[in-house]
């Protein structure tokens, strides 16, 4: 019995969707841990951390929102892909 592989497009997909679950669980981490630093902060808050010095001077959120910072150029590194295989005349192939 032979398994067909996914092709680029398919394991892209994939990729995709993952790293959208791991950006969402990410956020939730870094609003819950922010939110035990500021209680009451928002998500919208949370564009600019820098407004709250208690969170800037907070190591474990800033390894955090590090690592969201991370997923996020993934996700977009992916998505650019994605859009660079669904055009067929796109630059750079």
């Amino acid at each position: 019995m032979t398994t067909r592989r996914p092709d680029a497009g398919a394991w892209l997909d994939v990729l995709d969707r993952l790293l959208r679950e791991m950006v969402a669980q990410q956020e939730r981490k870094v609003l819950t841990l922010a939110r035990q630093l500021v209680p009451g902060l928002t998500p919208e808050d949370l564009r600019n951390p820098q407004d709250f010095a208690v969170l800037m001077r907070n190591p474990d959120f800033n390894f955090e929102d590090g690592l969201l910072a991370g997923l996020r150029s993934a996700q977009m590194a992916i998505r650019a892909e994605l859009r660079r295989a669904d055009d067929p005349g796109a630059i750079g192939e």
